[in-house]
């Protein structure tokens, strides 16, 4: 996302004005009722620069209540005078709608005054327009051009920019090594967003040779600089272990500084650490607390989350309707193991009427995302005809997505189609491979279930055919889907 520099009030050049040097100064040292007092008189005359400090002055609450619409009235008149600053600040009050009707159009006719005077905020924030398409066409080559102007005199913000424009090809060719270094120019200069985006480059050798320890390094610059995206990235490589040395309690501290900020991630993370008392001691209340502030903000995994403390009666009382609740919320987000309790909650009828068209309807949304366990039940009801029309084809092709992702569960019943030829052409030799495969990765009567279909599978079949059996399954890899947290 394109950002708009910050206009720096205080690197304004000092003209040879006596009244009007003092009250700037008394505007850097904050005694506002003596800055109010020189600039004044000299505004009312129609000084550009004086007119322009009132502006701020009055945008900021200082020396005076805050007034947006007085601010953006002597704004204007500083503008009027062609002073690029006050234009460009003009420009600010009119996108964002303060002090004045909110006015793309307008907002970009001032930034292009104050860009075509060379000001580099005014540029960066032009360029935004354009990016944007505000006020102006969308156009992303006009975008990269104003922005570069102001990257080009070290603008950081426009610096950060342009290095997202090289990052997704707006506007200029793909470019990540070149994104890389625009990012880190920004970086260079305190810029925490550039900072975070450049810990992340590190981190997955995005344009920069991979390197966890040189992301943890940019992170914790930006993370000391309040920027909540920066101290949740610091907390999940203390919580990881990468790039410094594994840390609950470090995570943790970090995770509450950007928690503490809203950041729903971070509050969901810690909610995380109360519930296997990692970093702070073990406290389910403490987690529920943290949950459902994220979980009210509407972050997925922290509604996922507290579905299950609900569920489970941890740090709240079992309520398997709020349960159903915050499963639903989570789910309706695509979050897929949220939307895989939601069709076992309406399987067992734990919250809600039981539904077995229901529950298919949740297993399939969780299914097609990757979730083998959700495969795997899925091709249970059709195999049962449970909420859909019994289907033993449409068994067997759930049966195996779960089972090429190693799910012993998918692979036994795969091998039940195979040996049946069940949805499947009956094949000795895949039965014999699937229900080997669920043997090796299942443990007590599992293990001696899925072991005895596979000897029982193999007093059938010849010798080559056991061992074409066994080089199959020796060779099989499995193909991870989409994992999530349960």
């Amino acid at each position: 996302m394109l950002v708009k520099a910050a206009v720096l009030f205080f690197s304004l050049c000092l003209p040879a004005v006596a009244d009007l040097a003092a009250g700037l100064q008394a505007l850097k040292n904050g005694d506002y009722a003596k800055a109010l007092k020189e600039f004044l008189p000299l505004a009312e005359q129609g000084d550009a620069v004086a007119q322009f400090s009132l502006g701020v002055m009055y945008a900021g609450g200082n020396g005076a209540p805050q007034d947006l619409a007085e601010a953006a009235r002597w704004y204007r008149k500083a503008a009027d005078h062609g002073y690029a600053r006050a234009q460009s600040s003009l420009g600010d009050m009119y996108d964002d709608g303060q002090g004045v009707p909110q006015d793309y159009t307008e907002a970009a006719r001032w930034y292009r005054k104050a860009a075509d005077q060379g000001d580099a905020g005014a540029q960066n924030s032009l360029a935004k327009m354009y990016h944007d398409g505000h006020g102006v066409p969308q156009d992303d080559l006009e975008a990269v051009r104003w922005v570069r102007k102001a990257a080009d005199q070290g603008d950081a913000s426009a610096q950060f920019n342009l290095g997202v424009a090289y990052d997704f090809g707006q506007g200029v060719p793909q470019d990540q090594a070149e994104a890389a270094r625009w990012v880190r120019k920004a970086a260079d200069q305190g810029l925490a967003s550039a900072q975070n985006n450049l810990a992340i480059r590190f981190a997955r050798g995005q344009g920069v040779p991979q390197d966890h320890a040189e992301a943890a390094r940019w992170y914790r610059k930006a993370a000391e600089q309040g920027y909540a995206s920066g101290q949740f990235n610091l907390g999940v490589v203390y919580a990881l272990g990468q790039g410094v040395r594994q840390d609950y309690n470090e995570a943790a501290l970090w995770y509450r500084k950007a928690a503490d900020q809203g950041y729903t991630s971070a509050q969901s993370n810690l909610g995380n650490m109360y519930h296997d008392g990692r970093g702070v001691p073990q406290d389910n209340v403490e987690a529920v607390r943290w949950f459902r502030r994220a979980a009210e903000q509407g972050d997925a995994v922290a509604q996922f989350n507290l579905g299950k403390m609900y569920s489970h009666g941890l740090g709240v009382p079992q309520d398997y309707a709020e349960a159903a609740r915050w499963y639903r919320k989570a789910a309706e987000q695509g979050h897929a193991s949220a939307q895989l309790n939601l069709g076992v909650v309406y399987q067992l009828g734990q919250g809600v009427p039981q539904d077995y068209t229901g529950a298919a309807l949740w297993y399939r949304k969780a299914a097609e995302q990757g979730d083998a366990d959700a495969q795997l039940i899925l091709g249970e009801m059709c195999y049962q005809g449970l909420g859909v029309p019994q289907d033993y084809a449409e068994a067997a092709r759930w049966y195996h997505k779960a089972a090429e992702q190693g799910n012993a569960g998918g692979q036994f019943n795969l091998s039940q189609m195979y040996g049946l030829g069940q949805g499947v052409p009956q094949d000795y030799v895949q039965a014999h491979m699937w229900a080997n495969l669920a043997a090796s990765r299942a443990s007590g009567d599992d293990q001696k279930k899925f072991a005895q279909q596979r000897d029982s599978l193999a007093g059938k079949m010849t010798t080559e055919q056991i061992a074409e059996a066994q080089r199959l399954a020796r060779e099989w890899k499995p193909k991870i889907g989409m994992p999530q947290e349960r």
